[in-house]
């Protein structure tokens, strides 16, 4: 992770930490920068998607003048999702992809997502000299670009153009259709659309595919967006699935890259619990590659030992969905995901989509004749306790002989019964502590007693 980009592109407060002149820049650099090193000379071409909030319009325009005065077209496919964006990138020959959004944050944040020629989270290589850039010091192909030395501007019939690109997101809207191998006729199924990016395409979908679609939060305003809707706030959907009598229902997040679901009675199905109803369906139909699902570390316990009754193997990586693509890539891997509802399907997808996730859960509904409810029965979530500690140094706290003893017997303690794990806040000097058992007493029990070494060490800051 650099200095602006993390391992969800550039994400801060409009116009506080993530300015237009940010904006602009990105735009200037990527705009030239693609046109540097091509293959066989052309007019490069830049897809720009954008979700609902208030600055995504600012946003849009401020990297739109910056890729046009380098020479380069921008795209626009107006509000859409991250994954259309990515889509559309990797079918339609873009040189790269943007995609104008902060996910599941509150609407005063913003973010740039990079997204490669293959429909891929951007190269790091590439991030560096971007932030170098931006911070005026870039040296490439022993040039140094500052303040007084600037990238050149296109003049002539060079200066570059914006198109309307809407039919890219039709384009991707009936791609999704097609992912559908049966109607969903006579099928009540209820949409959280967060007031964000999917506010429009997840209802046309489920329409065109015969379902008795019901909406929820798909009035966006501009200010509105995640705010008590959505994945992260899906108490409203489970009210929504109950009062309606509706046979599921699925939840989105801003920029729709994410998807949680509430079974017929109401109750959430997250991420792992989504990632067990796809994979068991995979499996029975030989389509589970490698016999593997690729978790995070932060899974549930649950989730491992429901797919350990199943015959079903696992992969777990670091937290972030950049981690488990790269493990599903470089094994061929055919599916993975993060509780959140982060959830990778790679036959379709090199992102996370959730209206894809959406889709093929009611593909295993319809085809199991079973409600969602049942399906996920068997992935049994153990509760689980979570402390975040402030520490003087990450490194010092987690190596203390007596904090790796205190860890190593509370392991030993729950046996097969569950699992702790002590791990590093990647942007904060944190250490989180989290354990998963039967019961919620015992996780907080066991956090407690290791929280209570870590401090009588003298870590805490």
């Amino acid at each position: 992770m650099g200095k602006y980009f993390g391992t969800d592109g550039f994400r801060g407060e409009a116009n506080k930490t993530l300015t237009v002149e940010h904006a602009y820049k990105v735009g200037r650099f990527m705009g030239w920068y693609y046109q540097q090193n091509q293959a066989e000379p052309h007019r490069v071409k830049v897809v720009i998607g954008k979700d609902t909030r208030l600055s995504s319009y600012m946003f849009e325009y401020a990297l739109a003048a910056g890729l046009t005065a380098s020479g380069a077209d921008g795209y626009l496919l107006h509000v859409t999702t991250t994954p259309s964006v990515s889509y559309v990138t990797r079918t339609e020959d873009f040189d790269c992809g943007i995609m104008i959004s902060a996910s599941h944050n509150p609407y005063y944040d913003n973010g740039i997502k990079l997204i490669s020629a293959s429909g891929e989270k951007m190269d790091e290589d590439t991030i560096a000299l971007i932030e170098a850039y931006i911070d005026g010091c870039l040296t490439l192909n022993d040039v140094e670009y500052n303040a007084g030395h600037d990238i050149a501007f296109a003049t002539g019939d060079s200066i570059g153009r914006t198109v309307d690109y809407v039919s890219g997101r039709n384009r991707y809207v009936g791609y999704l259709i097609s992912l559908a191998v049966r109607s969903y006729k006579d099928k009540r199924v209820g949409l959280d659309c967060a007031n964000g990016s999917a506010w429009m395409i997840a209802k046309n979908v489920f329409d065109a595919l015969g379902a008795k679609t019901y909406v929820i939060n798909n009035a966006p305003n501009g200010t509105n967006i995640n705010n008590n809707a959505g994945s992260t706030h899906i108490e409203g959907l489970q009210k929504f699935v109950v009062e309606n009598k509706l046979d599921v229902g699925f939840a989105f997040d801003g920029d729709a890259d994410r998807c949680l679901a509430v079974d017929e009675n109401g109750n959430v199905i997250n991420g792992d619990q989504l990632m067990y109803v796809y994979g068991c369906y995979m499996k029975e139909r030989g389509h589970l590659a490698n016999n593997k699902i690729v978790t995070t570390v932060m899974s549930n316990f649950g989730l491992y030992k429901a797919l350990d009754k199943a015959g079903i193997e696992y992969e777990k990586t670091a937290v972030g969905d950049k981690y488990v693509y790269e493990n599903m890539v470089q094994n061929g891997h055919r599916i993975g995901g993060e509780q959140s509802g982060h959830i990778i399907l790679s036959k379709y997808e090199t992102t996370g989509d959730g209206i894809v996730t959406s889709i093929k859960i009611m593909d295993a509904m319809l085809g199991k004749k079973m409600t969602l409810g049942e399906l996920a029965k068997p992935c049994k979530m153990y509760p689980q306790v979570l402390v975040n500690l402030r520490v003087k140094s990450k490194p010092e706290a987690q190596q203390d002989p007596d904090v790796q003893v205190a860890v190593a017997a509370v392991a030993e303690k729950l046996g097969d019964t569950g699992r702790i794990l002590v791990r590093e806040s990647g942007t904060e000097p944190v250490i989180r502590v989290m354990v998963e058992a039967e019961t919620q007493d015992i996780c907080q029990k066991y956090v407690d007693e290791v929280i209570a070494v870590i401090k009588a060490k003298g870590h805490e800051a």
